[in-house]
């Protein structure tokens, strides 16, 4: 693969990274949530309380229970703190050894350089993705990703950037086609079905093997530390 060929047109061309597990170790807005979820007993009890409702709902939709679980944890939460709670994450976060793909940040640097437009669409809230990202060093770097809304009680989820939600989203935003689809997870599989090369990043062969399958054609896969 030729990560420096510009498309047939000699246009320039649009490169996709998901964030989390491309990017960075592990799913950041789930770490969040965890801490959230540390910093505050009341809160886990409320799950507990909320529990048989939660174990009836998820045979049916994990999403759903996840939703509830992302509502308790931002229970009272307004947006202007819930910005300042981001922050602080982003931040700590950063400076945590052994967190991010540094491959995976240069090669998005790399494509940077030589002037592709390059978009990370994550399943990652918006705020928390952007604050990481920035500290990174990436302040200018275009994000789609999932978000979050004020609520009566608190921030709620309003959308969930997965899956085929990716592929409407980059519409929305006047992206229809693009050449190289950066991810980890067979979730992507719509994004990946659209790129003109598609790059699974420290997929398995079995990984590898059932995506190459749904797509009908070979994938690239690379190991990123």
């Amino acid at each position: 693969m030729n990560m420096q060929q510009g498309t047939a047109t000699g246009g320039q061309r649009v490169v996709l990274f998901d964030f989390d597990g491309v990017l960075i170790r592990g799913d950041t807005f789930g770490m969040f949530m965890r801490e959230r979820y540390a910093r505050a007993w009341w809160r886990k009890g409320l799950v507990l309380l909320a529990a048989p409702w939660l174990l009836l709902v998820l045979p049916f939709s994990r999403r759903r229970m996840l939703r509830a679980l992302v509502h308790l944890g931002l229970l009272g939460i307004d947006e202007r703190r819930y910005r300042e709670l981001a922050g602080v994450f982003a931040t700590a976060l950063v400076h945590r050894p052994r967190q991010f793909h540094r491959e995976g940040l240069r090669a998005l640097r790399r494509h940077q350089a030589i002037g592709d437009h390059v978009v990370v669409v994550t399943g990652c809230e918006e705020t928390l993705a952007r604050g990481v990202l920035a500290e990174l060093g990436l302040h200018d770097i275009e994000i789609l990703a999932s978000h979050l809304a004020p609520g009566h009680f608190g921030m709620r989820s309003v959308w969930h950037n997965v899956g085929r939600r990716k592929v409407e989203q980059l519409a929305q935003h006047g992206i229809e086609a693009w050449q190289l689809a950066y991810s980890d997870s067979s979730q992507d599989l719509p994004m990946l079905a659209l790129a003109t090369e598609a790059v699974l990043v420290n997929a398995t062969p079995r990984l590898c093997k059932r995506i190459e399958k749904a797509l009908g054609r070979s994938v690239t896969r690379v190991e990123w530390y």
